[in-house]
């Protein structure tokens, strides 16, 4: 199942972001085998992001174990990784020998800052790969402090897609060439992208290097959430002209005020108007005047309410796995629909290393050695 059935790739465990690029190459049908730190702790059902591979345990600091890893890198299309520069060539595991023993290899690397730069070897978590690219100070409202977007940005946006990205376009080219490559994700990186047209807009005078002041930053009154009689919220996105007609027509808005719609100086104005405009009805109330309209209309769900919305569920964008509701596979494809292969899987060294070739007789040598 899925477009990417009969590829093969090791993961490294690691946090975040590889285990993110990992789930979604398995649900588009990749055979991923994670390698375990020996000792460590198994995920449990509810870590979403290692569903659907198998995993072993080894010992790294073993050579038995190193010399296991590098059989498993030999069977494999792609391998993924998420340390500190440098640590995998420590291991003994590093992109030159991988490639050296299998020159078709596509090495995945994902780090926040990259594997070059002056803060390559620093420590850091999403926030500050965001604060680096310039989307942390983009984020938030106007005259308010910079606001973390979950790890949306740096970890999964800029991290993880990007990884995943770059190895399938590798993957394309070692199938044409015959030659693997290392793939570079640095979260710096694909977050600074994921700005591009935001610094093309600057460029041009149409973005204010401020919070709370743009179009698409709740700077416009017609672009914003608002909090209803019931104390939840919708989000209108009515920036077309058209779409702002309807906008007003549904709200029952004649204040000739509300012509002027992209007349900047106003949006604080008129922002104050439509916050009294929804506190006169509920959330469900407004979702029967506006859902489904060309007002670009929306309530917002919370984690619990999301996954029983009638869109989600006719499209089965959520699925229950192992007792567990989560994300089901996206994108979706026509003749080769992805799948779940499974929930997060603790170390099954036997079952594990048996389906990627190993041998009985050399998985109880390892085993005697306490590699694995």
């Amino acid at each position: 199942m899925g477009p990417l059935s009969g590829i093969r790739i090791v993961e490294f465990a690691g946090i975040g972001p590889g285990p993110f690029a990992a789930m979604l190459l398995s649900d588009m049908g990749a055979d991923i085998i994670r390698i375990d730190r020996k000792g460590g702790r198994s995920p449990g059902r509810g870590e979403v992001t290692y569903r659907g591979r198998a995993a072993v345990a080894l010992d790294m600091k073993k050579p038995e174990a190193v010399e296991a890893a590098l059989k498993l890198i030999d069977g494999a299309d792609g391998l993924i990784e998420g340390f500190r520069p440098g640590v995998m060539e420590r291991l003994g595991v590093g992109p030159q020998i991988c490639l050296e023993r299998n020159p078709r290899l596509v090495y995945g690397r994902m780090t926040g800052w990259g594997q070059t730069g002056s803060l390559s070897q620093a420590a850091g978590h999403d926030i500050n790969y965001i604060a680096l690219s310039g989307a942390l100070h983009s984020i938030g409202l106007r005259g308010g402090k910079p606001v973390p977007p979950l790890n949306l940005v740096g970890d999964f946006g800029g991290g993880a897609l990007y990884l995943v990205m770059g190895m399938l376009a590798a993957l394309i080219d070692a199938q044409r060439s015959g030659k693997g490559q290392v793939v570079d994700a640095a979260m710096t990186d694909g977050a600074a992208s994921l700005m591009a047209m935001f610094y093309g807009m600057k460029s041009m005078g149409m973005w204010a290097d401020s919070r709370g002041e743009n179009l698409l930053d709740s700077g416009a009154h017609f672009y914003d959430t608002y909090e209803t009689k019931d104390g939840k919220f919708v989000a209108i996105g009515s920036i077309e002209p058209q779409f702002y007609q309807e906008l007003l027509s549904r709200c029952g808005i004649n204040d000739p005020d509300f012509a002027a719609q992209m007349d900047r100086t106003s949006w604080k104005k008129l922002k104050a108007k439509l916050v009294v405009v929804f506190k006169t009805k509920t959330r469900d109330e407004w979702d029967a005047i506006m859902l489904g309209s060309d007002v670009c209309y929306a309530p917002v769900l919370s984690l619990a309410e999301a996954p029983d919305h009638p869109h989600n569920s006719a499209r089965e964008t959520f699925v229950e796995v192992a007792g567990v509701t989560q994300p089901g596979p996206a994108p979706r494809f026509s003749r080769t629909p992805g799948a779940v292969q499974g929930p997060p899987q603790a170390a099954d060294n036997r079952s594990s290393l048996g389906r990627w070739g190993f041998t009985d007789s050399e998985i109880s040598v390892l085993e005697r050695s306490g590699a694995i």
